[in-house]
């Protein structure tokens, strides 16, 4: 690998994509090469950017709007990253309600940057139980019309479709849906991994090492309906100083998603304030997730849950008591910013009761993303 080979990892909120990333850098790590990762989102006080800062590997955040509207400092960040690390590889994983990154992003990095960078295709990884949602093999609820506009979009310029968390369907289900997104995507390959268990990943990483980026026409993307369908998701970033005695901050953190989840359910996770007849009764959690790292040590508590009907998984356990430490929290959903909050105060309140600690707020964010407005868009 003589040229730096730059990997992008896409795929809706919730996907794994996170996780995924840290397992290529792992593998590349392996084999004897520096890996540089960037971390993006709409706002600043990242999960994601605690975990992969956590894991050692040099790691710059873009904040403030996705890949495509923020290319220049997507550049910043790749050459600052090179100031660090001089990385033979960079995994950079953008916005997941973000899409036509081939056009915004990819294209224009192989454009202006193509003597610096060996781009490998783009890898779009989606959850299985929302892809067949969506797909309409499984029954159960889905996004609105205008979010799942978004999902649809990434699908169709993916390169590779990575099937993550394959573990979570018998075979027949896993052969029905992987025929179904290759007969529906039939310009992209279709492979199937468990990144959390690590399997399927050597056919995947090949496919990242070698393979070229496909010179695929640029797809069509209806920019007034992709602006909707971000406006419906809610975001929400905050983060606090916890502690004041010891505690148990595995049960903390996993008891505090749990009373997030109910606080939700009980809402009825409502859209207000916005207006479409293509909106459900009842809205969808894209991806609740949340880290408590001590104010000691490496150590690092990471719990998420995906879909609204979902189960808190912790991925990432602290060894011991803690009792002082920063807790950061990031849901999106497509509801009410300030709805989802709301939920997320009363829950923390809850569980500093429980627990006996204090806490104080270090930044808190609740916004709907703004209309995508790319810094540059190649047609091919």
């Amino acid at each position: 690998m003589l040229t730096p080979r730059y990997i992008m990892i896409g795929g809706f909120l919730g996907a794994g994509k996170t996780t995924s990333m840290l397992k290529a850098a792992e593998h590349f790590s392996k084999q004897g090469l520096r890996v540089g990762l960037i971390s993006n989102d709409q706002s600043q006080g990242l999960v994601d950017t605690n975990l992969l800062a956590s894991s050692g590997f040099a790691t710059e955040e873009i904040a403030g709007g996705c890949f495509c509207c923020r290319f220049p400092s997507l550049v910043q960040a790749s050459q600052e990253l090179d100031r660090q690390a001089q990385p033979h590889v960079y995994l950079a994983e953008p916005v997941g309600s973000c899409t036509d990154l081939l056009a915004t992003v990819v294209y224009p990095l192989e454009q202006m940057y193509g003597d610096q960078y060996s781009i490998a295709p783009l890898s779009v990884l989606v959850d299985p139980i929302r892809a067949q949602r969506f797909l309409k093999l499984l029954s159960g609820k889905t996004f609105s019309p205008k979010v799942n506009y978004i999902y649809d979009k990434q699908l169709e310029e993916a390169d590779l479709i990575v099937i993550n968390k394959k573990d979570l369907l018998d075979a027949d289900s896993l052969d029905r849906l992987t025929k179904t997104l290759q007969e529906r995507y039939p310009k992209s390959q279709v492979l199937a991994i468990s990144a959390r268990n690590e399997d399927g990943l050597s056919e995947w990483f090949a496919q990242l090492e070698s393979s070229q980026l496909n010179k695929r026409s640029t797809m069509e993307v209806d920019y007034e309906i992709y602006a909707q369908g971000e406006a419906l998701l809610g975001w929400v970033n905050v983060s606090w100083k916890i502690g004041g005695q010891e505690f148990d901050g595995n049960r903390f953190l996993v008891e505090f998603i749990e009373s997030i989840h109910s606080e939700l359910a009980s809402s009825g996770l409502s859209v207000s304030g916005l207006s479409d007849p293509g909106l459900s009764a009842q809205a969808a959690i894209a991806h609740l997730k949340a880290t408590l790292l001590p104010d000691q040590g490496n150590d690092i508590a990471v719990a998420n849950l995906v879909r609204e009907d979902g189960q808190v998984e912790q991925s990432h356990h602290l060894l011991e008591d803690l009792d002082q430490g920063e807790l950061t929290v990031n849901l999106r959903a497509e509801s009410d910013p300030e709805v989802l909050r709301q939920a997320i105060e009363t829950s923390l309140h809850k569980a500093c009761q429980q627990f006996r600690v204090s806490s104080q707020e270090i930044h808190s964010s609740a916004f709907r993303p703004l209309p995508p407005t790319p810094t540059h868009r190649v047609v091919r």
